[in-house]
């Protein structure tokens, strides 16, 4: 601590009444070892001269030792004000208690300080530091011995608690813990925050009786104020920190999902400019990082009146939207499809601060299914759809037990001699699409379409069906009725007839061809046995195997026609046609 004017002022004062009563002293001596000779020589001292100099030389002491107290006391406050000054400087707990602890051994001269601070959520006392006179730790338990008594009393009453000898003060004769621990000076007084106990303040010497007085005590007081205020301030700071801390941290995993969501996520206050933009979303709209600068209507790309009216509804209304598409364009993607989601921000009191939209890309995905659907017109949808991955386009098939329904124009050839092609296609396009609709509405697989036939298979590997020769015979009768309805709406030269042939059997199905070209389709003699019913059927007549009616002949009307002899076959062959379904 650095001399002040007044300080040296202070102890010149105290040096000069020492030298006048060091004269005082040496005066009075020399009087008394003259006395003798004065009184030879006539001399005569006045009555109580020794007297009074040994009282100038009294006062002269106790002024001086006065002096020094004072001098003492103004150090202390001194100290005090200068390390309150510093406690309060700093905002870390940790640094508070200990320039607290250090300055409350360094005030009081107590062997021992502790400082204890009241629990936020139990509100017990809890000691959160104790320093021994030479500023080291206690941190043997063993060591950390004080007078719950008083503790206690000046944490529920409020009030410094004193006492120059705990051993002899009726106070505390009751008290275990000072018997116990031969605790004599003890000073401990209350910290106060807007006159609510925050913790106490605890010194005392096992020795030394009669160390702590009224101005030790009003000492501390007075630096217990100040402590308690940067204590609590420490501590505010601290949850502040905390607070601070898990909010940045929650921020950080915040933003961490919120730049690894798979889709574009925008959101914007209720005047529409951005507030948050991940780069998904710059990714989608081909944007930079300055989109966050921008206003909705500037990021994204043209669109249709529904996003205005979406966007109001979202914040006037708390509606929200989903799955909605648009299509639009963009300088160097060209055109593009988004789907959005639109869903109104609220605040913590539910109150609409703007809103968030979620956009996906489905560009590719439209293209892709642009260019799935031209190849649905070219092969079965089955085939399309079970196409996984390039494993999946192997030659080969699976040997297994099917349903096969061949369809021919009968008389197709003469009749075609005498129309254009235009006209021919046309029509041929008209039978097609009646027996693909009966195919499909049976489930079955269409093979291939063979100029003026087609044939179909039911329970394939891509569709198995545990029903699949009723589901052929249906196909077949739902052919031959649409095909009489569709014949009341043309005139009798456009009118044609099917053959029908169904057989079910074992055959090979799957990928046939070569690694550049595959078909999809079914082998072995089941499919021949199909095909040669379909060509001894008449018109309007559907043909069944004797396999197939075995598997459906409770749901079906037939004729059983007499065995013949296919082709390509040297036994006959039962036969079966449908009359109707049952």
């Amino acid at each position: 601590m650095a001399d002040t004017p007044q300080a040296d002022e202070v102890r010149s004062l105290g040096a000069e009444l020492d030298y006048i009563r060091r004269l005082t002293v040496d005066l009075r001596n020399v009087l008394k070892q003259q006395l003798d000779l004065l009184k030879e020589q006539g001399f005569r001292l006045p009555p109580g001269t020794t007297t009074t100099l040994n009282d100038i030389a009294q006062r002269l002491e106790d002024t001086i030792a006065r002096l020094a107290s004072l001098e003492h006391e103004r150090d202390q406050y001194r100290a005090l004000a200068d390390t309150a000054a510093l406690v309060n400087s700093s905002l870390d707990l940790t640094q508070v208690l200990n320039e607290v602890m250090d300055t409350i051994i360094q005030l009081t001269g107590a062997e021992r300080g502790y400082l204890m601070l009241r629990d936020e959520e139990t509100g017990e006392m809890e000691a959160r530091i104790a320093r021994n006179v030479d500023r080291t730790t206690i941190e043997n338990s063993a060591d950390f011995q004080v007078s719950r008594s008083i503790v206690k009393r000046a944490a529920e009453g409020g009030d410094a608690i004193l006492t120059t000898n705990a051993q002899e003060d009726t106070r505390f004769q009751n008290a275990e813990s000072i018997i116990s621990y031969s605790l004599r000076s003890i000073l401990c007084v209350p910290l106060k925050v807007k006159g609510v106990v925050t913790g106490v303040i605890y010194t005392d010497n096992k020795i030394q009786a009669g160390l702590f007085n009224e101005a030790t005590r009003d000492l501390l007081l007075a630096f217990a104020n100040q402590a308690a205020v940067a204590i609590e301030n420490a501590r505010l700071f601290a949850r502040v920190k905390a607070s601070l801390d898990a909010i940045t941290e929650m921020k950080a995993l915040q933003d961490n999902i919120f730049n690894s969501i798979a889709s574009g996520v925008i959101t914007a206050d209720e005047h529409d400019n951005i507030t948050l933009v991940n780069p998904r979303a710059l990714a989608i709209l081909d944007r930079l990082s300055e989109a966050e600068a921008m206003s909705l209507h500037t990021i994204l790309p043209p669109l249709d009146s529904r996003f205005d009216s979406m966007l109001d509804a979202a914040l006037s209304s708390d509606q929200q939207f989903t799955g909605v598409e648009f299509e639009s364009e963009l300088p160097d993607r060209g055109k593009i499809n988004l789907s959005m989601n639109f869903s109104p921000l609220k605040d913590a009191h539910q109150n609409t601060q703007g809103v968030a939209i979620v956009l996906d890309d489905l560009t590719e995905v439209r293209r892709r299914e642009a260019q799935i659907a031209g190849v649905r017109r070219y092969l079965p949808s089955e085939v399309v759809d079970g196409v996984k991955d390039a494993a999946s386009l192997k030659l080969g098939g699976t040997r297994q037990i099917i349903s096969i329904l061949f369809a021919d124009i009968r008389g197709f050839s003469t009749f075609s001699e005498h129309l254009d092609p235009e006209k021919l296609v046309e029509i041929i396009n008209t039978y097609m699409t009646l027996a693909s609709n009966a195919i499909h509405a049976q489930q079955g697989v269409i093979d291939k379409f063979m100029g003026d036939a087609v044939m179909a298979l039911y329970n394939t590997p891509l569709r198995p069906q545990a029903d699949h020769a009723l589901r052929a015979v249906r196909t077949a009768a739902a052919m031959m009725t649409d095909i009489h309805a569709f014949h009341e709406t043309v005139g009798p030269a456009d009118r044609l007839q099917f053959g029908v042939g169904v057989h079910t059997g074992e055959a090979v199905v799957g990928n046939v061809g070569s690694p550049s070209r595959l078909d999809y389709t079914a082998m072995g003699d089941s499919v021949n046995l199909a095909k040669r019913l379909q060509e001894v059927a008449r018109p309007s007549q559907v043909l069944l195997s004797e396999q197939t009616y075995s598997l459906v002949r409770d749901y079906v009307a037939v004729n059983e026609l007499e065995p013949i002899q296919v082709k390509g076959r040297t036994q006959y062959t039962k036969v079966y046609e449908l009359l109707g379904l049952v």
